[in-house]
């Protein structure tokens, strides 16, 4: 099955992730629906200090919006700042230095930024992390796991009453559509018992699991829009380290950073996007199926019930 699976998947992703994919899509785009002021909304967006990340900071900033930047590295950061403010003419860009895959620090993190910060209209799930071997944080957690899904989790289950104070409140998270390859696991949520680790595969599981929590985010919190999203195969920086032969092979048929951004700024930002469903899965500006078809992917609700339920528990567990 799984050699069905990335037969099909990588098929569907030369046709449509792939420049020439975004160009098709695009021909349908209103243009319009970016035509939009956002001085007097306050985004928050993880991992933006290269890629997709500063690419939506740069756009959302041009349209006035305050962006906090929440970035692991402090140098790459305030460089990241320095160019953005210099780029747009706007100098609301707030730089906070974060590591997602250290629960306590983003627990931490959450109290205080609520407890300074009245505002909060939009959070945007950007940061990811793919290792290739198997590395165990000081909490003893898969590193991958504690980033894209425990951290994602935490940080947006934290926000969640400061951004239900906001009118019209959204999340975004960036997933990747290598998911659609995975069957969401709740028996080996951190790939604990894989026999040999593949770190391009635990980084889609990773993914898998957070299009779930985006349908159960929706139910949980109905004040709020959840989206979740596929920017498409784009040459960013992470792409270039984290998947060096993969970049290699396909770097005259990825993407453009802007190109890859286009429909997470969308979902943060455009009218139209808010008036969707909360908790659907996107790619190019329409929403998707977040199963291949004859996959055999399908999520019932008590597996994700099962995987909030040990989310959760982390959450208490790590709680500030």
């Amino acid at each position: 099955m799984s050699i069905f699976r990335n037969t099909v998947w990588f098929l569907k992703g030369m046709r449509e992730y792939t420049a020439s994919g975004y160009t098709a899509a695009s021909a349908g785009f209103n243009q319009k629906d970016l035509d939009v002021n956002c001085e007097g909304r306050s985004y928050m967006i993880t991992g933006c200090n290269s890629g997709i990340g500063k690419q939506t900071a740069l756009e959302i900033g041009k349209r006035g919006g305050t962006v906090h930047m929440v970035c692991r590295n402090p140098e790459t950061a305030k460089e990241a700042r320095d160019e953005l403010i210099k780029d747009t003419g706007n100098d609301k860009y707030h730089l906070h230095i974060l590591d997602l895959s250290r629960p306590l620090e983003v627990a931490s993190f959450v109290t205080k930024f609520s407890s300074v910060n009245g505002q909060l209209d939009v959070l945007v799930n950007n940061a990811g992390c793919m290792v290739n071997t198997r590395e165990l944080t000081e909490e003893g957690l898969d590193k991958n796991f504690a980033t894209n899904t425990l951290g994602t989790f935490l940080l947006t289950a934290g926000l969640a009453p400061l951004l239900e104070r906001s009118l019209a409140p959204r999340v975004v998270t960036v997933s990747s559509g290598g998911m659609l390859v995975q069957k969401l696991d709740t028996v080996d949520l951190q790939a604990a018992k894989m026999a040999k680790y593949d770190g391009t595969m635990v980084y889609a599981q990773n993914k898998r699991q957070q299009v779930e929590m985006t349908e159960e985010w929706a139910k949980k919190y109905p004040k709020i829009h959840f989206s979740v999203m596929h920017p498409g195969w784009a040459d960013t920086p992470a792409v270039r380290s984290a998947m060096p032969d993969f970049h290699a092979k396909m770097k005259d048929k990825l993407r453009t950073v802007d190109q890859g951004a286009d429909t997470v700024v969308w979902l943060a930002i455009s009218p139209v996007a808010a008036s969707a469903p909360s908790g659907k899965f996107w790619q190019d500006r329409a929403e998707v199926a977040a199963h291949l078809p004859l996959a055999w992917t399908k999520t019932s609700q008590g597996e994700r019930d099962e995987m909030m339920k040990v989310l959760e528990g982390m959450r208490s567990q790590f709680s500030d």
